[in-house]
């Protein structure tokens, strides 16, 4: 089997030139086979008359012309249409006429040039070549030449048939492709969204903070510590999304541990942020994205309490279910804060919508009756209850 195989990827990689070859070969063959002699098209009703050196040359002109039906198909069919016409004004009717509805079906569907000057000539190559039989005195009907014409008709328009599916098939296959980079573009477009607005929010207000601190070197000092920390985990994560970039990077690494949460919670609440985390519930043993949308959506909503509500209480509860994991992150303030603040382009919230929605879940982010924002999201996990 494993021969087999070799052998069928070492005819594949052959020239379409060399692939066609056999069958030429084949029928050439065939036609010098006596008892398949004038067995072949006959059109006009010429009288017969036996093989000679010219009968070797129309025969070998139609059959052996069909080796560049792929690659050269107007080539392929001028020869092979020269060598019907003398086949056939000669009287061999020879089998090797089979060879002109293949030339035609491959000229319709692999030609891509000058189509319809093809078929202009062509149609008055079929005129001159019913005149030349006529003038030999040819007892057909002209409905026997019309019919013809109308089957050598009937063989361009299947071939064009078959290249306009496959131009269709290249072109959705063309457009899939696209898509899929686009997907592909967005989500990474996310992933930095979220990795970079976090951390550098947090580097911002622990920069700013640490202005206010210069008669405190003690502060100072854990001020920036603080800033330097945030920049090492950005560059951390910054790696680990590079990774993920990576075709031969596993996705198993795609989940960032539960404890980053804590690492996430507390790293807002250094850089000035109060925050009250509470995580309900055993997480799943086996979440599939879930762990991964919502880390980023606890993630983006500290950032945005970060940039529109910064010294405000902010609440984040993780609730683990059999099926779901719930998050719900909230923050006192003005209701509308966290919405028209300038500088909000609302593509982290739409991000996060985005990504809970692959996933079946639900996501909710607004304004509370009472004043502050709320982002509640149920991500489903996938497991069974």
């Amino acid at each position: 089997m494993i021969r087999l195989r070799g052998l069928r990827q070492v005819w594949d990689r052959t020239h379409v030139t060399v692939r066609d070859l056999p069958f030429g070969v084949l029928l050439c063959v065939l036609a010098f086979v006596p008892s398949l002699r004038g067995s072949g098209t006959d059109i006009g009703a010429l009288a017969e008359r036996p093989y000679d050196a010219v009968a070797a040359v129309a025969i070998g002109a139609q059959c052996l012309a069909l080796a560049l039906r792929r690659q050269w198909p107007v080539l392929c069919l001028a020869l092979v249409a020269a060598g019907f016409v003398l086949d056939q004004l000669r009287g061999y009717h020879s089998l090797a006429g089979t060879a002109l509805p293949l030339a035609l079906l491959s000229a319709g569907a692999h030609l891509e040039r000058y189509r319809r000057t093809t078929v202009a000539v062509g149609s008055l190559a079929y005129v001159l070549f019913v005149a030349e039989l006529l003038r030999r005195g040819t007892d057909e009907p002209p409905a026997e030449f019309v019919s013809f014409y109308v089957a050598l008709c009937l063989l361009w328009g299947g071939g064009a048939w078959l290249r306009s599916t496959r131009i269709a098939e290249a072109e959705r296959r063309h457009q899939v492709a696209e898509r899929t980079r686009a997907a592909e573009r967005a989500r990474i477009a996310r992933e930095l969204h979220d990795v970079v607005t976090h951390h550098v929010t947090a580097m911002v207000v622990q920069a700013e903070a640490a202005r206010y601190l210069t008669a405190a070197p003690e502060r100072l000092d854990e001020a920036l510590t603080a800033v330097s920390d945030t920049g090492r985990r950005a560059v951390a994560d910054l790696r680990h999304l590079l990774d993920l970039l990576n075709p031969d990077h596993g996705e198993g690494s795609r989940t960032p541990p539960v404890g980053r949460l804590l690492t996430l919670v507390e790293q807002t609440r250094r850089a000035g942020q109060p925050v009250e985390f509470t995580e309900e519930g055993t997480p799943a043993a086996s979440t599939g994205s879930a762990d991964l949308v919502a880390y980023r959506v606890v993630q983006e909503s500290l950032t945005n309490a970060l940039k529109y509500a910064h010294g405000r209480p902010t609440s984040v509860l993780v609730r683990h279910s059999g099926r779901d994991i719930t998050v719900e992150v909230g923050t006192d303030g003005p209701g509308a804060g966290a919405v028209a603040s300038p500088g909000g382009s609302g593509r982290g919230l739409a991000g996060l919508r985005e990504r809970v929605d692959v996933l079946g879940g639900a996501f909710e982010a607004g304004p509370r009756p009472g004043g502050g924002f709320a982002v509640r999201a149920r991500i489903p996990t996938g497991s069974p209850s």
